[in-house]
């Protein structure tokens, strides 16, 4: 079968498109914007990408058109494939449905879901479960350094593990139930839940309900893995849950639960009073920990020891853009992140503050990105999130509200530019040997990172 993706370079796109070309299918795909790591990753398997969204397109005569939530129904002229599709009456179908009926089916799916942490939890168990010798199936939101892919199909026997990063965004223009829904999990984490995705949700009430949709999924010899600490994910289980529930982060142990503690690089897993395993590693912070902690209560429910999931966590390289350091030029280190909503911000630059010492700066430099930032439902948090960076430099091109203004209460602390070649001056007046500056975007950001680093040299 020929497969014509369109919005390849998405996270999720790119991963199918990945799980696709493994299954034996030619898969072609286009977007309007390419960049690394999913066009690098998709370019070394040989995916021909197109750029833009052009009707010329159904030349390639494919079998199915796989259309991904960027395309939508417009008057503007944006999605000109799309419309030729329409007008011409071809077979086309979602991201999600086509993972459900070609991939999924049969396997013991572990979706984890959440506001943050998804991509990282995706990435533990895998490597979790991989090193248990289950051969695990997965698709994660970013490229994970213990696999060096996004995507695998795994083991093809019946029932294999398949571990996938479970988005709540929509499914396409013509499906708005959230991604999550074609799952079917036998295994589900729910790890977090804070309003976000103003673009298409009205309140949080409205994610709680696509979350309880999820969790009518499970079926009752399935398990659900949940943070105990938030509230939100209490509401949604009050509704009605039919599984198996095993709770985590629970501030005082009950039984059954499983909680961090210790230092940043060390915690033990403890089940009732009985401490079981204690892991030892690399990664920062408590937002980790607790991830490890549902990565480890998720990989049991297949069998796998707290005890294994130690060892193996102890070997784990986390996933590319999460504080992942590019380069560093006189004395001055650049680092790229994922994180886009306020709190992840807060956390990122945090476990950046917790890494390096007391009196390092750190020049945090970010693009308001997602669909919620651009509308600025968000923008009261942001002094917030960077209260912990000695700089901060915004990236005002492209907003509809006034960044200057959100950011007035940090004073000099907050600098707002107009554009990547703006910012990069700005960064070049103020850097100094020692500085951490961390780059934060759920884009490109223009490539912020390897032209800083040029011009860094250049200096």
């Amino acid at each position: 079968m020929h497969i014509h993706i369109l919005g390849i370079c998405g996270t999720f796109m790119g991963g199918l498109a990945a799980l696709a070309r493994e299954a034996g299918h030619k898969v072609t795909g286009c977007d309007a914007n390419v960049y690394p790591p999913m066009s690098d990753q998709l370019q070394a398997l040989s995916i021909e990408l197109i750029q833009g969204f052009g009707s010329e397109q159904l030349d390639l005569k494919p079998d199915l058109f796989v259309i991904g939530n960027v395309v939508t129904r417009s008057n503007d002229g944006r999605f000109p494939l799309m419309e030729a599709i329409l007008d011409a009456g071809l077979p086309y179908t979602s991201g999600p449905q086509w993972l459900s009926e070609h991939v999924l089916q049969g396997r013991h799916v572990l979706a984890i879901a959440g506001t943050h942490g998804k991509t990282t939890t995706t990435a533990m168990l895998a490597w979790i479960l991989e090193h248990a010798g289950l051969q695990p199936g997965f698709l994660v939101g970013g490229v994970p350094q213990n696999f060096g892919v996004s995507a695998r199909l795994g083991a093809s026997a019946p029932a294999a593990p398949f571990v996938i990063e479970a988005d709540e965004y929509d499914t396409a223009f013509f499906d708005k139930r959230s991604k999550f829904v074609h799952y079917r999990p036998r295994t589900a984490i729910l790890n977090n839940l804070e309003y976000d995705h103003a673009d298409i949700f009205p309140d949080l009430a409205a994610i709680e309900t696509q979350f309880h949709h999820l969790v009518r999924t499970v079926p009752a010899s399935g398990r659900l893995v949940v943070n105990a600490r938030e509230e939100s994910l209490q509401r949604v289980l009050a509704r009605g849950c039919w599984s198996e529930v095993q709770r985590f982060g629970a501030r005082k142990e009950e039984s059954g639960a499983l909680r961090a503690r210790g230092e940043p690089q060390a915690f033990d897993v403890l089940r009732g009073s009985l401490k079981v395993a204690r892991v030892e590693w690399a990664l920062l912070g408590e937002h980790n920990q607790l991830n490890a902690l549902a990565a480890i209560a998720a990989a049991e429910h297949l069998g796998v020891t707290p005890e294994q999931s130690a060892a193996a966590l102890a070997g784990f390289s986390n996933v590319k853009r999460r504080l992942e350091l590019r380069g560093e030029v006189a004395g001055i280190k650049v680092y790229d992140d994922f994180a886009h909503h306020p709190t992840a911000i807060r956390t990122t630059v945090n476990g950046l503050r917790r890494k390096i010492a007391p009196a390092e700066r750190i020049l945090a430099v970010f693009e308001p990105r997602s669909n919620t930032m651009k509308q600025g439902t968000m923008k009261a948090q942001l002094p917030w999130a960077l209260e912990e960076a000695d700089l901060s430099f915004c990236n005002q091109a492209g907003l509809g509200w006034d960044a200057t203004e959100a950011l007035l209460p940090m004073g000099a602390q907050a600098q707002v530019h107009e554009g990547v070649d703006a910012l990069i001056a700005a960064l070049l007046k103020a850097a100094k040997p020692g500085d951490h500056i961390l780059c934060m975007s759920n884009g490109g950001f223009g490539g912020i990172h390897e032209k800083l680093l040029t011009a860094l040299r250049q200096r």
